[in-house]
């Protein structure tokens, strides 16, 4: 359906356009047509645009007329002599399609398929035939509820609360669902909540009256023990309460629901129901433990953010269970490969508790094939072969060591996400899946020319694996408005897989919408034990003062750190991120270098990846490290920039922070694209003013000018601007810098914590738990349409990538 502008759609107004601007509609096409046959990205959409102004001023016309609208939201556009068509992306998660004939200057509307079909002629430079294979999950989504408007984007549980209650209130008859729901609630065999006594709702309404009214005569502390077979006797079990006064607030908000039901009130009461005491989380790729990994290929922020999350997990989950009046152990498992050639790390021992926690453990499981267990890391690109066996072995492991399923299961990147997919499938539980980051946004053209991309990435693999993790698991959890939407000009890393073609293989028409409430935005904030602001002094770890001055100021070159800080009077500005091409550290080393009036203001100093390019097996990192060396020579660094490899000491990086901050010095993000910035929180929490890229996930966490700023590492010139403005403004009136580095802090508090997280996601388990049951989301439409993808698609797709062989 055409999105329409004031009862227009898109056509119509180029069109429209067409026969008021006609001569300089036909200027600016044919100069798209000029440039021949390919994709034209936005940016170059608008630059054409600006080109034929500056020519012609007669042109401005077509500038400040709506078409210009238009052409900025437009994302991208594909020649093929004479037809331009456009994608038009009106708002987020809206998309229109048309095709002008520059030739006949006529306008048609497209569909979803025929963009595509029209797109791939780029490639085979004919149609596959008519038969092609095209994916549309729209028909098993159209009588599922949904927002429409892309402010709501994100607030999947708020939407789904305010659909169940509205659902309730209508109609008395879909409380039974609630009823049944509250019934089945077991835990080892041990029935919960209700029990036989409550078999409908006028009973359970009696119930409650009945209960309100004893509750409301004891002292409020009166531990649940001492009056459990008083609410046994009238229909009710362990899991209301540990004492008179929660009882009765639970009895009070069941109540409610039944006799009003409103969004608010049941979001407390599901969130409050036992129901979540046994978690996986699933991370297969990388060295995943808790010492000497850091900066290890394809280790870094998603072990950090996991490490994070199980301790506050399992604080959250002890708190609400013994809140709930239960005697139960919670347990999570975090479900990842066992690695024999482990590198020094303890990633080749099967179980590992996680320190800091008494019920959390890693659970290591081989890759495995007919030959054997495989016994060297590979990269995350190269898994794919792999994880149906894996995830057939983590089930049995699983079972083992929980001595029944779990109540909950979380995905993490990619193959995580696929091997949720395919456990929750088998077990019938509740999945929940976290991107981090999907590849096809951060590689261009990934899709379309898959192709050029397949020997080293496999991205066909894995973009069939995300399309069908995201569309079999129950909700999804981001950390950022961006990671599912974009913004008002980028396109979103789940909304690039609503539509999009691999020639040859599939189209996909409809492949996830972002609509779907499944979509929460849930961010995660920094380890406060280990982050915190460099003024808490009482809390400093000036232990580590000596090392930390040796490791940024000791003048021995080595393979610890190389080049030399000659003036330690200089604020500094520092990085850390793993060395790869998209996190652009060697980019921000070139933006430095260019800038003599920078390399005056400041030193430099970066933490990322390995010194020594032969100790790196990785193939971008070895791109980069090479380049980094390259760039110190070129800009003749000696002096004002210190090369630190990946460090692995979290507290001595805490600290590594607050010393930065003791300079006056600022934290810089660089990436072309980060789904999150974990770092950044990081940064901020020590009150380092950060500066950060604007695109992706930094761009919600950053207030610019306020809490931080934000930087576009495709203009490196401006950002060495905007660097040398905050410094010398920060040496004129040192009370600026204050300001920058209490605004970072006053936001994270407010919003980035472990603790507003994991009470959000316990939440969202409890909603989405419960929304399964009511309306019997196991779509067993879906999972069967998603059952056939996976075996006629990607099992083939998984096997043809080649088996990595062990070094004899």
């Amino acid at each position: 359906m055409p999105h329409r502008y004031d009862g227009q759609s898109m056509r119509e107004r180029l069109q429209e356009t067409l026969s008021v601007h006609r001569n300089e509609l036909v200027s600016l096409f044919t100069g798209y047509v000029a440039q021949g046959k390919g994709i034209l990205q936005r940016h170059h959409l608008i630059d054409e645009m600006d080109k034929v102004v500056g020519k012609d001023e007669g042109m401005q016309k077509l500038k400040d007329s709506p078409f210009s609208k238009i052409l900025k939201s437009a994302q991208e556009a594909i020649v093929l002599p004479p037809f331009v068509a456009i994608a038009i992306r009106p708002r987020p998660g809206v998309w229109e399609y048309v095709r002008v004939n520059v030739y006949e200057l006529n306008v048609d509307q497209l569909t979803v398929s025929e963009y595509l079909q029209f797109k791939e002629e780029l490639v085979d430079g004919e149609i596959n035939g008519s038969y092609v294979l095209e994916l549309d999950f729209e028909p098993f989504n159209v009588t599922f509820p949904r927002p429409t408007r892309s402010s709501s984007i994100g607030n999947g549980v708020q939407f789904l609360n305010r659909h169940l209650s509205s659902i309730m209130f209508r109609n008395k008859e879909s409380l039974e669902p609630l009823l049944d729901f509250l019934r089945a609630h077991k835990h080892d065999g041990h029935v919960m909540m209700l029990n036989d006594r409550i078999q409908n709702i006028s009973r359970l309404q009696s119930a409650l009256a009945r209960a309100e009214e004893f509750l409301s005569k004891l002292p409020p502390l009166t531990p649940y023990s001492d009056f459990e077979f008083d609410l046994q006797g009238m229909g009710f079990e362990r899991g209301w309460g540990d004492t008179a006064q929660r009882v009765s607030e639970m009895v009070h908000l069941l109540l409610e629901i039944l006799q009003a039901p409103d969004p608010s009130t049941l979001e407390t009461f599901l969130g409050r129901i036992p129901m979540v005491f046994n978690v996986v989380i699933v991370s297969p790729h990388g060295y995943f433990g808790q010492a000497n990994v850091l900066g290890l290929p394809d280790t870094g922020g998603q072990i950090v953010y996991i490490l994070d999350q199980v301790r506050a997990l399992e604080n959250e989950m002890l708190l609400r269970i013994q809140k709930q009046g239960l005697d139960v152990i919670p347990k999570i498992l975090i479900v990842t490969r066992l690695i024999p050639d482990a590198k020094g790390t303890t990633c080749n021992q099967r179980l590992e508790r996680i320190s800091g926690t008494e019920h959390t453990h890693i659970l290591r499981v081989p890759f495995r094939t007919e030959k054997g267990i495989l016994r060297k890391w590979i990269s995350r690109f190269d898994v794919w072969p792999y994880l149906e066996t894996f995830a057939e072995d983590a089930s049995n492991e699983i079972a083992a060591e929980l001595q029944g399923v779990p109540d909950l299961i979380i995905g993490n990147y990619s193959d995580g996400n696929l091997v949720a997919s395919l456990l929750s499938y088998k077990l019938g539980i509740t999945q929940c899946n976290i991107a981090h980051a999907l590849e096809k946004t951060k590689y261009p053209e990934s899709d379309i020319y898959w192709r050029k991309f397949e020997d080293k990435y496999h991205f066909s693999s894995q973009f069939t694996a995300d399309l069908i993790a995201m569309n079999n698991a129950d909700f999804i959890i981001t950390s950022t408005y961006q990671e599912i939407a974009g913004s008002k000009t980028n396109v979103g890393q789940y909304e690039s897989h609503t539509a999009f073609t691999l020639p040859g293989l599939y189209r996909v028409v409809h492949g996830i919408d972002v609509f779907d409430p499944k979509f929460n935005i849930v961010s995660p904030g920094a380890d406060m034990s280990i982050y915190f602001s460099y003024s808490e002094k009482e809390r400093r770890l000036t232990a580590l003062h000596d090392s930390i001055e040796s490791l940024l100021y000791d003048p021995v070159q080595n393979d610890d750190h190389i080049g030399m800080l000659s003036d330690r009077s200089k604020p500094i500005i520092f990085s850390m991120a793993r060395l790869d091409r998209v996190k652009n550290i060697t980019g921000l080393v070139e933006c430095f270098g260019k800038s003599s009036k920078l390399r005056e203001l400041v030193n430099l100093v970066v933490v990322a990846g390995y010194i020594d390019v032969t100790k790196s097996r990785d193939r971008e990192e070895t791109k980069e490290i090479e380049k980094m060396h390259d760039l110190i020579k070129k800009y003749n660094l000696q002096g004002q920039f210190r090369w630190i490899p990946a460090q692995m000491n979290r507290a001595r990086n805490g600290e590594l922070y607050r010393y930065i901050a003791d300079t006056k010095g600022a934290f810089v993000q660089p990436a072309v694209y980060e789904a999150f910035g974990l770092t950044v929180v990081e940064a901020m929490t020590c009150g380092l003013p950060t500066f950060a890229t604007c695109h992706g996930g930094p761009a919600e966490i950053i207030e610019d000018g306020l809490s931080g700023f934000h930087i576009d590492p495709y203009h490196p010139d401006q950002v060495a601007t905007l660097l040398i403005d905050f410094f010398e403004r920060s040496q004129k009136d040192p009370g600026y810098w204050d300001e920058i580095s209490n605004g970072g802090l006053q936001r994270i508090y407010e919003r980035y914590t472990w603790k507003i997280y994991t009470e959000r996601l316990l939440t969202l388990a409890g909603v989405y738990g419960f929304w399964k049951h009511v309306s019997k989301l196991e779509r067993r439409e879906t999972r069967r349409y998603l059952e056939m993808f996976y075996i006629l698609k990607l099992k083939d797709l998984a096997k043809s990538i080649p088996l990595a062989v062990d070094e004899q």
